[in-house]
């Protein structure tokens, strides 16, 4: 058993770097249904249980650490590629859809609380409050508002494990329904987006060792800075200092995006480790209790996307949107940036910028749309 920090850190370390390793090297089809970030919850949870590690003073106290300071870490990088003048410049039919989602995703996320909270067990709200942040951004965004709105770590595992399988059906689905777009532009009176024009600016040059550490200590400064500052402002049954800190390193790290620092090579990999390695963390303070609620909370996932399918074409056929936009937008929320451009380009080359483009988008709004969802549900559940 272990019982100090630095064995520990090791495990959590080789954990986070075991499934995106075998993934690269071997590319399983598994991945598609499970991605390498959910098996490793699932392989350090099944850890922490068979009692590799004893969670005393000094690793809880770790623990602690970590998460408090590589959470606002990891949002500060993520926000460096995210070039708020390129979105703009999407121009306003591209805004509105992306808009529309949002819109139908807060409507369906309140709706299937509101269907299924009375059988969900405990604090119900939360693992799907901490989904709703991921479906607009990103699995970083879900773990913002895991942080913000003080779910427990053993919560963590519905809300990975509704995003994982029904983002694998709700993928299939998009790719699809692609041949229907003839069909569905008539119908809806729309315009193809095929034809959209939108350039992508990329860091220059390979990821190098002064890079990552350059990266890497800015990162820690943004979220030290974040942390001071958030205990030096205003609090509210909504807004914590975790909360604060939260915006404010997301915040620093829009500044950054937009200045010559944007263009240095080495944010998105060391924010891919980062990420891999706070969930590795996370879940070595969880177990498995409560996970008799899983197919509840698959429910509740399948439920949101159907609802949310139902009012998106509703908008589209309203405002007139056209079907690539519509899947792109959806995916750009649910899927996030890695999926998103291959969704593109199966529909149309010129739509892979749109679709990063409006997937970096959520990566900025997920933290604040999860936090605004979670509130809504802890009023209605007090209620």
């Amino acid at each position: 058993m272990i019982h100090t920090v630095w064995p520990y850190l090791a495990v959590m370390l080789l954990a986070a770097g075991l499934f995106p390793a075998v993934e690269r090297r071997y590319g399983w089809k598994l991945f598609s249904v499970l991605p390498p970030i959910v098996l490793t919850y699932l392989l350090v949870t099944a850890l922490a249980v068979s009692g590799l590690w004893q969670v005393n003073e000094e690793i809880h106290a770790a623990q602690s650490m970590l998460v408090a300071r590589l959470v606002p870490a990891l949002l500060f990088l993520l926000m460096i590629n995210c070039d708020l003048r390129a979105i703009w410049a999407l121009g306003p039919r591209v805004l509105a859809v992306f808009a529309c989602t949002s819109v139908s995703l807060f409507v369906a996320f309140i709706s299937a609380f509101l269907i299924y909270h009375r059988w969900l067990p405990g604090d119900t709200w939360q693992p799907l409050a901490a989904l709703s942040g991921s479906w607009v951004g990103g699995t970083a965004n879900m773990i913002a508002v895991k942080q913000a709105i003080g779910m427990s770590d053993g919560l963590l595992a519905m809300s990975l494990l509704t995003d994982a399988l029904c983002y694998s059906m709700w993928v299939v689905v998009l790719f699809s329904v692609a041949r229907l777009a003839p069909a569905f532009n008539r119908w809806t009176r729309a315009k193809s987006s095929g034809d959209i024009e939108v350039a992508v600016a990329t860091p220059g040059g390979p990821t190098t060792p002064d890079s990552v550490l350059l990266w890497l200590g800015m990162a820690l400064l943004a979220a030290a800075l974040a942390g001071w500052l958030a205990t030096r402002l205003p609090t509210s049954s909504m807004l914590s200092a975790t909360t604060w800190t939260i915006l404010l390193a997301t915040g620093a790290g829009l500044v950054v995006a937009h200045t010559p620092l944007a263009r240095y090579p080495g944010a998105s990999t060391i924010s891919g480790a980062l990420l891999i390695s706070v969930v590795a963390v996370l879940a070595s303070q969880s177990n498995f209790q409560g996970i008799a609620a899983a197919p509840l909370y698959l429910l509740c996932g399948v439920t949101i996307i159907a609802i949310h399918a139902v009012l998106l074409v509703g908008f589209a056929k309203l405002f007139r949107f056209d079907l690539f936009l519509c899947g792109i937008s959806s995916l750009a929320h649910i899927g996030g940036v890695a999926a998103t451009p291959i969704l593109a380009a199966s529909y149309s080359k010129a739509l892979v910028p749109v679709g990063i483009l409006l997937a970096l988008l959520g990566y900025i709004l997920g933290t604040g749309f999860g936090i605004v969802v979670a509130h809504v549900m802890s009023v209605l559940a007090a209620g």
